[in-house]
């Protein structure tokens, strides 16, 4: 049985939604997750729901970055129980500066940075945002920025680290029916290019 254009341009727009919401599944379960692990000092984590962020990003477009950010964020902190707690305020601050610098970047420099470069950037911001709210409302005092370069440091690694995981996730799923026509159009030259 043979389907016409419009019933696999159709299967495809469903499958590129059911994707969509499994990458925002999968975000809270990891956001859910890290707050388990040991930290080596508060307010770090490794970001492994960024993977998820940054993936949507380049699958889908910013839209899809900030949709799977902030859900994640406020799904997360519902599950745990800290909605509107100093943490949940540390992780959305966090959060929103992460998508926008990944968004910023990604809409500006698109042909010159790929997936890593998004993330570091995005990590980057996410410590910034971080440490704004937690002097703003938290310790408001100016010693807290002699954290900064630390954050600074364990941020470029984790960028790295959740950039590299996103290409590779990036270069599994375009070989999906979902994002065919992505591939077509050369969505994987331009990741090996920025690699």
């Amino acid at each position: 049985m043979t389907s016409s254009v419009a019933e696999q341009a159709e299967l495809e727009l469903v499958r590129r939604r059911v994707f969509l919401a499994l990458f925002i599944a999968l975000a809270v379960g990891l956001h859910t997750f890290e707050v388990l692990l040991p930290n080596p000092l508060p307010w770090f984590r490794i970001g492994l729901a960024n993977i998820l962020a940054l993936t949507a990003l380049y699958l889908y477009g910013v839209q899809a970055l900030w949709l799977v950010s902030i859900v994640r964020i406020l799904v997360g902190s519902l599950l745990l129980g800290n909605l509107f707690s100093p943490g949940f305020l540390l992780s959305f601050a966090g959060g929103v500066s992460a998508a926008l610098l990944m968004s910023l970047s990604y809409c500006l420099w698109r042909p010159k940075i790929g997936p890593v470069g998004v993330s570091v950037l995005g990590a980057l911001g996410h410590s910034a945002g971080q440490l704004l709210i937690a002097w703003l409302l938290i310790v408001q005092h100016s010693s807290i920025w002699m954290m900064l370069p630390f954050f600074l440091l364990f941020s470029l690694i984790s960028g790295i680290v959740s950039g590299l995981a996103a290409d590779y996730l990036l270069e599994a799923l375009l070989k999906h029916p979902a994002f065919e026509r992505l591939h077509k159009i050369g969505v994987t030259g331009q990741l090996h290019k920025n690699r």
